[in-house]
């Protein structure tokens, strides 16, 4: 295959201009101006359209096994692909817990038949209790890309520190849902004016803040690489820029929807926009914008976390929180951050392509030689709607709304997906 007159950025070289990419056997072989093709070449003309590294999340929920009524591994990948990702990482608060390596052997085994590269995080505790921690060493030579209870915070600090320590040692991040619950009595939604108006409590962002700062500092200790995930209090944001700048290794991740919406939402779109953490207050979005800009914020992720309609139509207490993020990400990120001149389209793609790549050594990321041919195409400039989605549920505050930047293919291995 050849994809000929295509605007490259590849962010891992900070590379952009015209070129042709030549594909066979699924490898970039080559990139150049005008490479000719031959009778075996099936030749695709993108010209005017832009092609970047497939994205990759590291956040999602695929819900399988167990809550397939929500989501599959196929809808989950063939959602992914929609949205232009070819890489993605499910979390692991599945049922079972895949927190032994059979389990994720069954999830690995089946995902092999997908488009879409599917990678598995498994859990730092056994059955997510916090308790007991899980045989980590046996889980990634089994395949686990990672350590994860999110879902639910690690609240045994030294418990923690231990799993830290032992992740550093297996080169692995361990990546931390911050929600102390002791603060919380209401969940999804922030505390302040909007919580008071629904007449509920919510969740402060105390119950992050407390959190962030006691594994910014076990970070710092015990020299892991510690991902904050979701990070959604401009508080937490400066925790970890402190932190980063003391020499810990963290990271921290950014979701489209704590960057574009506030909890004022909450009042327009109700459970739609009720997630773990919340919403918060515009201040805490501008801040999680700054954190993007100056690199205290190195991924966007998705979190997508689809639930059925049944179970969003509930009340705002009972209703489940997450939302559906891999089909809006790109045009999210355009929307809110390229087209306002927080981040450049460069940027923007260094945090869904070579940054989570390279924190979790994916062969992914880079448009090089040599490397798997996964890629993106898209129009950063084509207004859109999202109406209907790929994903098995269509839980998401963006539909209807008017975004820019379109994906028009994807290609993963070589092959269009």
């Amino acid at each position: 295959m050849i994809i000929k007159n295509c605007f490259l950025i590849d962010p891992a070289f900070g590379r952009s201009g015209l070129c042709d990419i030549h594909i066979e056997n699924g490898i970039i072989s080559q990139i150049a101006s005008d490479i000719p093709s031959s009778s075996s070449d099936e030749v695709l003309d993108v010209h005017g359209l832009t092609a970047a590294p497939g994205f990759v999340d590291t956040h999602v929920h695929f819900r399988d096994p167990g809550f397939t009524h929500k989501e599959t591994l196929h809808t989950g990948a063939l959602s992914a692909a929609k949205g232009g990702f070819t890489s993605v990482i499910c979390m692991a608060n599945t049922s079972p817990v895949v927190d032994c390596p059979s389990v994720l052997e069954d999830i690995l085994t089946r995902a092999g038949s997908e488009k879409i590269h599917i990678y598995q995080a498994a859990s730092v505790s056994l059955s997510l209790k916090g308790e007991e921690p899980t045989d980590m060493a046996a889980l990634k030579d089994a395949g686990a890309c990672g350590f994860t209870d999110d879902g639910i915070p690690l609240r045994n600090a030294a418990f923690l520190y231990d799993a830290m320590i032992q992740a550093r040692k297996l080169d692995v991040p361990i990546s931390l849902h911050e929600e102390d619950p002791s603060f919380i009595k209401n969940n999804g939604i922030n505390h302040g004016p909007v919580s008071e108006k629904l007449g509920i409590y919510g969740s402060p962002s105390i119950a992050e803040e407390s959190l962030v700062a006691r594994d910014c500092m076990l970070a710092l200790r015990s020299g892991a690489h510690v991902v904050i995930q979701h990070i959604s209090s401009g508080r937490s944001v400066e925790l970890v820029r402190m932190f980063k700048a003391l020499g810990a290794n963290l990271h921290a991740e950014a979701t489209p929807h704590h960057f574009t919406l506030t909890d004022e939402a909450v009042l327009k779109y109700g459970t739609l926009a009720k997630m773990n953490p919340p919403l918060r207050t515009e201040a805490d979005r501008q801040e999680i914008i700054r954190g993007l800009c100056d690199g205290t914020i190195d991924i966007i992720a998705t979190d997508h976390a689809p639930h059925s309609r049944e179970e969003k139509e509930r009340s705002i207490t009972a209703a489940p929180s997450g939302i559906i993020g891999l089909e809006t990400a790109l045009a999210l990120g355009i929307t809110s951050l390229v087209r306002p001149g927080h981040l450049t389209l460069m940027q923007l793609l260094e945090k869904m392509t070579i940054n989570p790549a390279d924190l979790y050594h994916l062969p992914a990321g880079r448009i090089i030689t040599g490397a798997p041919a996964d890629l993106v195409i898209f129009d950063p400039d084509e207004k859109w709607t999202p109406a209907e989605y790929a994903s098995l549920s269509s839980n998401s505050p963006f539909t209807g709304w008017e975004l820019y930047g379109k994906i028009k293919r994807v290609i993963c291995g070589g092959v269009p997906v």
